[in-house]
C-alpha cells in the first residue's frame, strides 16, 4: 500500500508518488552517469538546468541526485552508478518528507488565505534560499536546492534566484527543473549547466506505470503521453484520451463549431474539474508547442514564431486566470479561439 510521505503539492495526484518519494528512477542513463562521474572528479557544477517535458522524470532524476550527494558526502569514495534510494532509509525518508536539513525544495506555495496553492514561484519562495544556505553542513557535504518547476517564478522570484546563482557558496547544487527553458531569464540559463533530458520510450513508461499499479493502457494512449508518465497517468484515470481528442477535433475543423466549444468548455470547467481543467490547458500548450516544433523544422520560421508567440499568450492566460480566480468556462472558450486563430494563420 502506497505511504504518501511528501508535502501535498499543486499538481498532486493521488494515489501517485511525488518525485521525492519514488526509489524508482527509468531511463536518463547517459545523465545520471554523466553527473555521477562528474561529482565523483569533484567537478559537479555548481547550477544545473533539468530540460525536458512534463512528467517524464526531471525531478525524480533531481531528488535521486540529492540522495547520492548526501549519501557519499565525500566524492572521492562515492560509486560509478546513481545510488538507489532504500525506502526504509532515514535518509530516504527524511528527504521525502521535506525534512532533511541540507535539501530545500522550492515549488508553488500553499495560499493559506484561500487554501489554494497560488500560481506561481514566489519571491518569498525563493528568499528561503539565504537562510538556507546560511547554515553550516552537519558533515560538510553539499546542500541541494531543486526549484521545481524553474518555469513558474515571477519576475521577482527569478531576479531573486539570480542573485543566488551569481555568487553561489562552496559545495551547493542548485538544481532547476524547467520545462520550457526559453521562459527563463538568459542570466540565469547562462548560470546553469544544461541537462537535456528525453521522453521515455514506451518500455520503459509502461515499466512506470506498472510499478505504480496504474493501467498502462493500450499502444495509442502511451503513443499520446509523450513519454511522460504523467500524461499517461491524466490520459488514462482522468478522462485525458476524450478532452485531448475533443480539443484536436475542434483544430482540425474546416469550421468553428461553436456547440462542440461549449460541450467541452462545460466538461473541463466543472466544479469538480481541476485536473481536466488542467489537463485541458496543458494540451492546448502542447498543440501549440508541437505546431511551433513542426514549423521551425519544416524551415517556416516566422509561422514558429507566431506559434511559439501565441505559445507564450497562453501560458500567460493561465497564470492570469488561476491568480485572479477567473471564469473557467470563458477561460476555455477563450482557450479554444486562441488555438483556432494561432493554427489558421
Amino acid at each position: 500500500m502506497f505511504e504518501r510521505l511528501a508535502p501535498e503539492q499543486h499538481d498532486t495526484l493521488d494515489g501517485v508518488p511525488e518525485p521525492a518519494e519514488t526509489p524508482l528512477l527509468v531511463g536518463h542513463e547517459e545523465a545520471a552517469n554523466m553527473l555521477v562521474g562528474a561529482y565523483r572528479a569533484g567537478k559537479l557544477p555548481h547550477a544545473l538546468m533539468f530540460v525536458g517535458p512534463v512528467g517524464i522524470g526531471k525531478a525524480t532524476l533531481a531528488f535521486h541526485l540529492a540522495h547520492h550527494l548526501l549519501k557519499y558526502p565525500r566524492h572521492e569514495d562515492s560509486p560509478a552508478q546513481l545510488a538507489v534510494p532504500d525506502p526504509a532509509s532515514p535518509l530516504f525518508r527524511q528527504i521525502a518528507q521535506g525534512a532533511h536539513p541540507a535539501v530545500l525544495h522550492l515549488t508553488r506555495p500553499l495560499n493559506e488565505r484561500t487554501k489554494a496553492f497560488k500560481s506561481v514561484v514566489t519571491v518569498d519562495e525563493i528568499r528561503k534560499v539565504g537562510g538556507f544556505l546560511s547554515l553550516t553542513s552537519h558533515d560538510g557535504g553539499y546542500r541541494v536546492v531543486i526549484v521545481d518547476p524553474a518555469d513558474d517564478m515571477n519576475a521577482n522570484a527569478a531576479n531573486a534566484l539570480l542573485k543566488n546563482l551569481e555568487e553561489p557558496p562552496t559545495r551547493t547544487l542548485f538544481i532547476l527543473i524547467v520545462h520550457a527553458p526559453g521562459s527563463l531569464l538568459p542570466t540565469i540559463r547562462s548560470r546553469c549547466q544544461v541537462v537535456r533530458l528525453s521522453p521515455l520510450e514506451p518500455q520503459g513508461l509502461g515499466q512506470v506505470m506498472q510499478a505504480l499499479g496504474q493501467h498502462a493502457g493500450d499502444a495509442n494512449l502511451l503513443a499520446r503521453a509523450g513519454g511522460s508518465v504523467r500524461n499517461a497517468i491524466l490520459l488514462s484515470q482522468y478522462g485525458g484520451l476524450e478532452i485531448a481528442g475533443a480539443l484536436e477535433n475542434l483544430q482540425r475543423s474546416a469550421h468553428y463549431e461553436i456547440g462542440a466549444a461549449h460541450k467541452l468548455a462545460d466538461v473541463v470547467a466543472g466544479r469538480d474539474g481541476a485536473v481536466p481543467f488542467d489537463i485541458f490547458n496543458r494540451h492546448a500548450l502542447d498543440l501549440l508547442s508541437e505546431e511551433a516544433r513542426q514549423a521551425a523544422l519544416a524551415g517556416d520560421l516566422a509561422r514558429a514564431k507566431s506559434l511559439a508567440d501565441a505559445w507564450q499568450e497562453a501560458r500567460d492566460a493561465i497564470i492570469e486566470m488561476e491568480t485572479y480566480n477567473l471564469d473557467k468556462k470563458q477561460h476555455a472558450l477563450s482557450m479554444i479561439d486562441r488555438l483556432n486563430s494561432a493554427f489558421r494563420m
